[in-house]
This record gives structure tokens, sequence and C-alpha cells, in this order.
């Protein structure tokens, strides 16, 4: 078994990047393994569009509230999800996520590797000053190809 232990502070600097108008911060990226801790911030009337790549991810809400779309055998489905509640997302289900709220909602999302080298290759490190343009959706969806993700509505 082994003792090793990763441990980062709250005041350690996290990177940070603005994926379509989200902030992600990247809080660990554990070497030699796929695992990547992302916190983002939503801000109100934001949301990811309708996408789906080989990896699992699992969202913890921490503040606000989510709408989170999957598809599913039965058809869409709808998650309102609150602070406390945890979502998975099967490998190569259509999901997608909207804040429908008043205030930013924060979620940590655990992701794979190219989900991580994705959002640090195509993210900015400013704040976009306006609702993402339809060339911006354009690159970034031609991006996401490159890293295994399909978006498929934006």
């Amino acid at each position: 078994m082994s003792n090793s232990f990763v441990k980062m502070h709250a005041g350690d600097e996290a990177k940070r990047f603005f994926v379509l108008g989200d902030r992600v911060e990247r809080r660990l990226r554990l070497s030699g393994t796929w695992l990547n801790i992302f916190d983002v911030t939503v801000p109100p009337g934001s949301r990811t569009p309708r996408h789906a790549h080989a990896s699992p991810e699992v969202f913890r809400i921490l503040e606000g509230s989510l709408t989170i779309l999957r598809l599913t055998d039965n058809g869409p489905e709808e998650i309102e999800a609150k602070p406390g509640d945890i979502v998975t997302i099967a490998p190569f289900v259509v999901h997608g996520y909207a804040n429908r709220g008043t205030v930013p909602a924060v979620f940590s999302a655990v992701v794979d590797r190219e989900m991580a080298e994705f959002i640090e290759a195509e993210g900015t490190t400013e704040p976009p000053k306006a609702s993402p343009s339809a060339e911006t959706i354009a690159r970034m969806t031609a991006a996401a190809n490159a890293y295994g993700i399909t978006i498929l509505a934006a």
C-alpha cells in the first residue's frame, strides 16, 4: 500500500482558465494518472453545449444550482443539482449543463487527462468581455475534436 498523500492548501495559486464564459480552476493534477480536479464557476445564464467523450466525469455541486442534461436510453434527463449533490456522467453519454439561476453556480469536476488538456490549451487566461461569438464557438468545437470531445450543439 502506498503512503502517497497530496494536499493543496486553499491559499495556493490555482491555474485559472476561462472556457466559453465559465471560470475553470485546476485544483489537482495527480501525476502519472488520468485524475484531474477542477472547480468550475458558471455565471447566471451560462451553459456548456451538449457534448460527449470517452471518459467519465463526476460533478459535486458546491454553490448555487446547476441544471444538468444527460441523454439516456429513455430519452433526455434533466437534473437540478444543488449544493452537496454528486452527479456522474458515464463515458460516451451526451450531456451539458446550464445555470438557470440568478447567482453563480460552482462545482468541482473530476475529469480525465484529455479534458484537462483541452481546458488548459483552449481556455483563455482573461475573462471574456461578452458572450462567446459564433467564431469562438466554432473554433472551440473544432479544437475539442482533437481531444476526443464531440460537441453536438452549441
